[in-house]
């Protein structure tokens, strides 16, 4: 294989990778037709911004939990039990929007659930990375090539999600999705991997705290596990006022918003291009800390700017400052942790970075009902900007320390 796919050289890495690769399409597709029916629906920024709280706040309050979990079971079978119910809740929505009978309040439903499908399913995909390369050098590259399946869905999905939802409807989206599961569910029931070694089990929470604490005496870890929160809460929720963006301010339809998000799709995906075809950990590590405050700077413009063409260029700016930001700093990490702890401590990223999205997500939907989305979006990256540069400050500090150190 090529060097940037280096990590495809593993059996049981291709499998999972092909599946990935139809299903996360299809999981964007969903996402964007349930946010635009919400929109549609409601008219509501509010409720945009609460359908985006309720998806991912169950992350945050259980996803410590779900790292417990992922440190005790076998990590191929619960991810064949999380997709499995991911497919019920599509068929769910498919059902219910196909007879009328979806409501905001029942979206705002649904996408809980997922949310909690998702507090176990987020941490046991970061962890199962690791057993699925053959070789351990190649972990960095499996990550990567994780973080660019994510975002080659979000370049794709939006764009198919705006035809299909223009041409079909929202339902033909949901559907899709639905079967799009069975991709990744045969590619999980034909991998075979090694069982892990037994483990001394301490009780939930005592393993939790042990979690905590290694994560937080760890200060590599816990820089980055700040980074990722501040950009969450602060960066992320962009992507929920979107639709707001794509009828009001720049006067277009489903299309149009398939685009904007499709943009910023394009730009993560080639941050994570460069991830998977340089991704040497002290290059990395010096990326991360350009693109923490680049997010911030790329978020405040495109709030601020009244042409079309270049906002989509900032959305592309955002996407690729976030993947370099956020995925680099899990490439980073998961280089450092100790497999013992590495379910548990990508918990916490989990939590870090979807976990504390429903939160921006829910404060941007308020405070945009009352001063206006531009306005809160230019405060949030104003903030984003600065919380980068004191990340940025920090890191190099602690390049120097290790250098005079060495």
């Amino acid at each position: 294989m090529p060097a940037f796919l280096r990590a495809l050289n593993s059996r049981n890495y291709r499998l999972y990778f092909a599946g990935q690769l139809i299903s996360l399409a299809g999981t964007w597709m969903q996402q964007i037709a349930m946010i635009w029916l919400a929109y549609r629906l409601s008219n509501s920024a509010f409720v945009l911004g609460t359908i985006g709280f309720a998806s991912q706040i169950p992350i945050l309050v259980f996803g410590s939990f779900g790292g417990v979990w992922v440190d005790r079971l076998d990590r191929r079978r619960l991810m064949i039990w999380t997709q499995a119910v991911a497919m019920l809740q599509a068929v769910l929505l498919a059902v219910l929007a196909g007879f009328g009978l979806v409501t905001p309040m029942l979206l705002i439903g649904l996408a809980f659930l997922l949310g909690c499908v998702n507090a176990l399913d987020v941490p046991v995909r970061q962890a199962i990375a690791v057993q699925l390369v053959d070789d351990p050098e190649h972990l960095p590259n499996a990550i990567a090539l994780n973080s660019m399946l994510m975002n080659g869905g979000r370049f794709v999905g939006p764009a198919l999600a705006g035809i299909v939802v223009a041409a079909f409807g929202e339902t033909a989206c949901f559907v899709l999705n639905a079967a799009s599961y069975l991709a990744v569910l045969l590619a999980l029931v034909a991998i075979r991997l090694e069982p892990m070694p037994p483990r001394a089990q301490a009780p939930a929470l005592q393993a939790l705290r042990e979690g905590i604490a290694y994560a937080m005496a760890h200060p590599f870890i816990r820089r980055s596990l700040l980074l990722v929160a501040s950009i969450s809460f602060l960066a992320t929720p962009y992507a929920v006022m979107l639709p707001v963006f794509a009828r009001e301010i720049f006067g277009g339809d489903a299309r149009t918003y398939g685009f904007l998000v499709g943009s910023a799709g394009a730009g993560s995906l080639a941050g994570s291009l460069l991830l998977a075809t340089h991704g040497e950990p002290r290059r990395i590590a010096r990326w991360v800390a350009w693109a923490a405050p680049a997010v911030g700077a790329c978020l405040a413009g495109f709030a601020l700017t009244p042409w079309h063409a270049l906002a989509v260029l900032l959305l592309m700016g955002v996407g690729f400052a976030v993947i370099l930001a956020v995925a680099g700093s899990n490439v980073l990490i998961q280089t450092r942790v100790e497999d013992a702890f590495r379910g548990r401590v990508m918990a916490l990223y989990s939590m870090a970075f979807l976990g504390v999205a429903p939160l921006g997500s829910f404060a941007v939907g308020s405070f945009g009902h009352v001063l206006g989305i531009r306005a809160t979006l230019a405060a949030c990256g104003v903030a984003s900007l600065a919380c980068g540069l004191v990340y940025r400050n920090a890191a190099r500090r602690a390049m120097r320390a290790a250098t005079a150190g060495g």
